[in-house]
């Protein structure tokens, strides 16, 4: 797609706009290797050669955006001192290296936004910017209402209080109760700890979406890039603005287990 010359060198971080316009104006601008002093001049940067004082300019790669369906007993780090699985098992064949956007539990499984563009992923993960964070939360027994009315009034924890953005019932069942808790911040083992603070230790834990993008669809361990839709859902996020409804929520696939048992607040 054809673009203006001075735009493109922007785009390049050549200069600014005004300041790529005083350089083609100086001659210093060549493309395929013919001087251009005429403002206005249209290039493709796809098969257009474009130099500035004799040196080609190509713009930046396109950063890279990714969303992981992490399983549980996975390590969301790069390498593991235990030897235990990583995230590295399927970033390891990427052209280019992806690191991801805050932690998931060990034992926990979801969405794992992985990206190579520092900047959002600092936006996305620091409190400030109340990124929100869809977790669904199995709890061994039925939480009281006035227990979840604790919950979500907010509870003191051992570095600090903490208080849920929304806290609902998602499901019930005979001996436990599903438990879909939205967060703005990715203190550690956050979730676990609300929910033993008032008396229903986790049994499992489920996150489907982080800051508007999900795994509807995924399984377990796939990954898949991002659309340019989802890429600016995530921007959103990280500008500060409150994403509407996350979807419709959707408990993950059945654990083909003997036994559960209540999730430690000490594993990662």
């Amino acid at each position: 797609m054809a673009e203006r010359l001075q735009k493109f060198l922007a785009r390049a971080g050549v200069a600014s706009r005004r300041r790529a316009e005083r350089l083609i104006a100086e001659g210093r601008v060549a493309v395929n290797e013919q001087t251009i002093a005429r403002m206005g001049t249209q290039i493709d940067p796809a098969s257009d050669r474009v130099k500035v004082d004799g040196r080609e300019v190509r713009l930046p790669q396109a950063s890279g955006y990714f969303v992981l369906y992490k399983p549980a007993g996975v390590v969301t780090t790069l390498s593991d001192p235990q030897g235990r699985a990583t995230i590295s098992d399927w970033v390891r064949e990427m052209p280019r290296r992806l690191f991801p956007v805050g932690r998931l539990d060990y034992d926990a499984e979801g969405a794992l936004i992985l990206t190579d563009d520092g900047a959002l992923a600092h936006r996305l993960s620091h409190p400030r910017f109340g990124v929100r964070r869809t977790y669904l939360a199995k709890v061994k027994g039925a939480p009281e209402p006035v227990a979840l009315d604790r919950l979500r009034a907010g509870v003191r924890l051992e570095d600090g209080p903490a208080k849920p953005v929304s806290v609902e019932l998602f499901r019930s069942a005979e001996r436990n109760t599903w438990l879909a808790i939205v967060v703005a911040e990715g203190r550690s083992h956050l979730i676990k700890r609300l929910c033993a603070a008032v008396g229903y230790p986790v049994l499992r834990l489920f996150r489907p979406s982080y800051g508007g993008v999900g795994v509807a669809g995924m399984k377990p361990g796939e990954l898949r890039p991002l659309s340019p839709g989802e890429v600016e859902l995530l921007e959103s996020a990280a500008a500060g603005k409150q994403l509407g409804d996350p979807g419709e929520l959707f408990l993950p696939p059945r654990r083909h287990r003997p036994a559960e048992r209540a999730v430690g607040s000490k594993v990662r």
